[in-house]
């Protein structure tokens, strides 16, 4: 029998859920139907207990990677969810805090290469490399890895190795995370010609977004210092919120209770949001949660920000009667020396935004610096199912059809940009004169 997550509090005000309980059913159905099934982008869904049959060797390639060249850090380069969850796995978990394990670069200017570069102490053999993009032929991504490539033959090289040898040496630095399928990916291909270490994958129809329990993310933090244990709790976690998610009892579903809040909104005619995340444990989650909020909902009325940083300057808009919005809070639970005040802050915006319209409240568990690992696993998961179900709800609320694939889950629309970047105008790894 499921139980309601105990990681995850959630408190709404302001909405009335029994419009939508005779309908909760048929929610919950069109989720299913689609969920695991090829070409929908789903496969999420199940990821994190797919996922627990690898924690050991993903454990084991880490290891392996940090033995081939004793470089002290991890570099990720990539874009979009190959970074954002990253970024948000890490600080969510506790881990990487000085930034002494894990490092990111995902530009393409001078400025921000140069930053990168003194961040490693100028010194590219410090540092092993984490290339992933699905199709291996991301721009950004590939700019940044080539120009890191040439960096690292050189140092060899000045070090006194051939160039045969630096080359070698230059890349057991590097390991790729992209489709598995080498006829799909310029960078498995890459990846195989110079006896790159191992294989990790980005799973068919797992958008970026929703890809924080890929491998990409789970790589990234054994290699920082996850314990395995804590890995597998919160992967266990995550597929025990699938379960949650996917369950016709409204009082279990906090996904879907979720996903009616931001849609009821929309259908009340509140086109503007507010989801506020409380601490440091989530600055980075607020990068994914846009990504997230513009990808799949494609709407940019909402605000994802981080307080207490963003309250003051938001508050004259927030609190402006003549604005309407619907507002979300998530917190952590505090058991340390600020419990107190922290408390009645968050107390004190609770009252303050009820006034405004509907809201919810998520306290969710921490240890340390970071969530539980569970904690972790549960929001994480509960995030993606809560994204998905506000279309399911919006469509059928309003007798809309459904696509073949769930626009949630898709972005046609960053082709847009991509065409302009094709065609030898601009070209990967060139160096200015």
């Amino acid at each position: 029998m499921l139980t309601k997550n105990s990681d995850i509090m959630t408190n709404f005000s302001g909405v009335d859920f029994s419009k939508y309980t005779s309908k909760v059913s048929e929610f919950v159905n069109e989720f299913s139907k689609r969920a695991n099934k090829p070409g929908q982008f789903l496969n999420w869904v199940n990821l994190p207990q797919e996922q627990l049959k690898r924690v050991d060797e993903i454990y084991d390639l880490a290891q392996k990677l940090k033995n081939s060249t004793n470089a002290e850090k991890l570099s990720v380069m990539g874009i979009g969810g190959s970074k954002h969850t990253v970024e948000h796995m890490l600080s969510i978990n506790g881990l990487n805090i000085r930034h002494d394990a894990v490092e990111f670069y995902s530009d393409v200017d001078s400025a921000s290469l140069e930053r990168f570069l003194y961040r490693l102490g100028n010194d590219v053999t410090k540092s092993n490399f984490m290339i992933a993009s699905k199709s291996g032929s991301t721009f950004e991504t590939k700019d940044g890895f080539l120009r890191v490539l040439d960096m690292l033959i050189d140092a060899y090289k000045a070090q006194g190795k051939s160039e045969e040898d630096a080359k070698i040496a230059a890349n057991k630095h590097f390991i790729a995370v992209t489709d598995a399928n080498q006829e799909k990916s310029e960078l498995r291909r890459t990846s195989i010609e110079n006896n790159w270490l191992g294989d990790l994958f980005i799973h068919d129809d797992v958008g970026g977004r929703f890809s924080a329990f890929d491998d990409h993310a789970l790589f990234t933090l054994a290699y920082a210092g996850m314990k395995k244990e804590d890995m597998k709790a919160m992967l266990e976690s995550a597929q025990e919120m699938s379960a949650l998610s996917l369950s016709s009892d409204l009082e279990i579903n906090d996904a879907l209770k979720e996903g009616i809040f931001w849609a009821d909104a929309k259908l009340g005619g509140i086109a503007a949001s507010v989801h506020q995340y409380m601490g440091a444990i989530f600055e980075n989650t607020v990068y994914w949660h846009a990504q997230m909020q513009n990808e799949s909902v494609k709407d940019t009325l909402k605000q994802v920000a981080k307080v207490p940083d963003a309250m003051h300057h938001s508050a004259e808009a927030h609190f402006n009667p003549a604005n309407k919005l619907v507002f979300a809070l998530t917190v952590p639970v505090d058991n340390g020396v600020c419990k107190e005040n922290a408390d009645a802050y968050i107390g004190a915006l609770s009252k303050s935004y009820e006034v405004t319209g509907a809201t919810f409240v998520e306290h969710i568990k921490t240890r340390g610096m970071g969530l539980t690992p569970s904690a972790a696993g549960a929001m994480t998961q509960l995030r993606a199912f809560a994204t998905v179900y506000q279309e399911i709800v919006e469509k059928i609320m309003t007798n809309t059809a459904f696509p073949e694939v769930l626009d949630s889950v898709l972005q046609p629309h960053v082709e847009f940009y991509k065409k302009n970047l094709k065609g030898g105008v601009v070209v990967p790894g060139r160096i200015s004169k």
